[in-house]
């Protein structure tokens, strides 16, 4: 695929997807690798534009340069921004109580803490990332499991199996404390991206090393 085609599909990705509006968001691709600039009007929308851009085939990299242009009328203090995060985490069933932490400065979120799963740390940074007024969210939360780091591997196989989106015997899982490296071969990313999401599912596992090819 030329460049010229890869940066149609990805403008076209852009504009189909209904949660952004990409009228300010410029493409460029070499080489596979997709550039993102521009401006859009929420930091939500910046993490969906990068989402989008990944689901494009051909796109082998993304390198991140949109900015978040918030309207006057949407401007947040950093104490309410805060506030907002600390009642939309407390508000999840999903997430233990008082587990993680929150600091504003300039709009900015940091999250620290720590919880027993993968899927919750993600899931803050989710749920707080969509409050207006945010423009970026550093994640610090700590995964601090409460199982044995020994059942990791064959619980990280036994996902694989259950998953019909790739093949699990392409796929080698190596583990070495709570790391966990994955290599191999797939057909597509969203194959890949299932591999590396699956291994994130298994309590344990606090970083993941994602070393499998995509062929296409």
């Amino acid at each position: 695929m030329s460049a010229k085609d890869l940066r149609r599909d990805v403008l076209d990705e852009l504009d189909f997807d209904p949660s952004l509006d990409a009228a300010e968001i410029g493409v460029a691709v070499s080489d596979g690798v997709v550039t993102l600039t521009g401006h859009v009007g929420s930091y939500a929308e910046k993490v969906e534009a990068e989402r989008a851009a990944k689901r494009v085939k051909g796109v082998r990299a993304i390198a991140q340069e949109i900015q978040v242009r918030l309207p006057d009328a949407k401007k947040v203090e950093d104490d309410q921004i805060a506030a907002r995060a600390l009642a939309i985490i407390d508000w999840s069933v999903h997430l233990p109580k008082n587990a993680i932490q929150v600091k504003v400065a300039q709009g900015w979120v940091t999250l620290t803490g720590a919880v027993p799963w993968q899927y919750q740390a993600m899931g803050a940074e989710a749920a707080v990332r969509k409050l207006s007024g945010v423009f970026g969210v550093t994640n610090l939360v700590e995964v601090r499991p409460d199982v044995r780091p020994t059942a990791v591997k064959e619980k990280i196989l036994e996902a694989f199996r259950r998953n019909a989106l790739f093949e699990a015997d392409a796929i080698k899982v190596s583990v070495e404390g709570d790391q966990v490296t994955l290599e191999g071969a797939v057909t597509v990313g969203i194959e890949r991206d299932a591999a590396e999401q699956a291994a994130w599912s298994v309590p344990g596992v606090r970083s993941v090393v994602d070393h499998i090819v995509a062929l296409r």
